[in-house]
């Protein structure tokens, strides 16, 4: 990459955490103010940069619309979305979408639960790979040569006591979610937060996202969680079969009743989620 491309560029997560002034803007690039001024021009030009009143920059709102243009065109998340939402509707419960990009598994679309309980996470953001069970999904379907090298160079939080401890244990785990065909996450990332998961695959059978549904333990227990499994498999081997351009059953998506989503109890804890 050119230097002045990568100079331009890195002032967008330097703009990310707040307004600047084009001093700040030089002194974090550790370039002259003529330089960084010419920088800031071209990304004006673009949309990516606007430079407010009181002569300070901020993120523009053409970098907005192109992350948005593009979120819009990931085709899984497009067909996914109903299937998703109907999901939660059913359920009551959080559901979330991810795919692996550039070395990171993403979160690109979620609907939220209709419990007070609400459970913090972001479109867009990565996940804990070691213990989150779209990440293992995703990570599973890698060839063993490529799973091998990704486990011997994560780094392993010990999130809770149920935290994947090391790369031992990591690759038995995605060896049983390859054969299985499903995972989760039981407390792994958060005590308090379990997650079921399955994979959406496309025409060549590749796993291609993951799906999932996650709730706090004061909401429904581990077992009761457990039991959605086979619609939440199910769910996913629609959007598989409407991405993949295959046919479900009578070439309508299947119908599975899922039990009655419980009552919702009156708690306002926040508590983070890594499904």
């Amino acid at each position: 990459m050119s230097q002045t491309v990568d100079r331009a560029l890195s002032i967008l997560p330097l703009l990310a955490r707040g307004p600047a002034d084009l001093g700040q803007v030089a002194g974090r690039l550790g370039v002259h103010k003529s330089t960084a001024l010419r920088l800031l021009r071209t990304l004006r030009e673009h949309g990516l940069v606007y430079r407010q009143r009181d002569q300070r920059y901020r993120l523009g709102a053409g970098l907005f619309a192109l992350a948005q243009e593009a979120v819009e065109n990931l085709d899984v998340r497009e067909i996914a979305h109903p299937h998703l939402a109907a999901l939660n509707e059913r359920t009551g419960h959080t559901v979330h979408l991810a795919v692996r990009e550039e070395g990171e598994v993403l979160y690109i679309d979620k609907v939220e639960s209709r419990y007070p309980v609400r459970m913090y996470s972001r479109i867009g953001k990565p996940v804990a790979v070691t213990v989150a069970a779209v990440a293992k999904l995703l990570l599973a379907d890698l060839p063993e040569p490529e799973r091998r090298a990704l486990a011997a160079r994560l780094d392993y939080p010990r999130y809770t006591s149920r935290s994947t401890p090391d790369a031992a244990a990591f690759l038995t785990e995605l060896a049983t979610v390859r054969a299985q065909g499903w995972a989760t996450d039981l407390g792994g990332h958060e005590e308090s937060i379990n997650c079921v998961a399955a994979p959406i695959r496309g025409a060549d059978g590749r796993v291609v996202a993951a799906m999932s549904v996650s709730a706090p333990n004061v909401v429904v227990t581990a077992d009761e969680l457990l039991a959605l499994l086979p619609l939440v498999r199910r769910t996913a081997e629609d959007i598989s079969a409407e991405y993949s351009g295959a046919h479900t059953l009578n070439g309508t998506p299947h119908d599975l009743e899922a039990p009655q989503a419980p009552q919702a109890p009156q708690v306002t804890d926040t508590p983070k989620d890594d499904a």
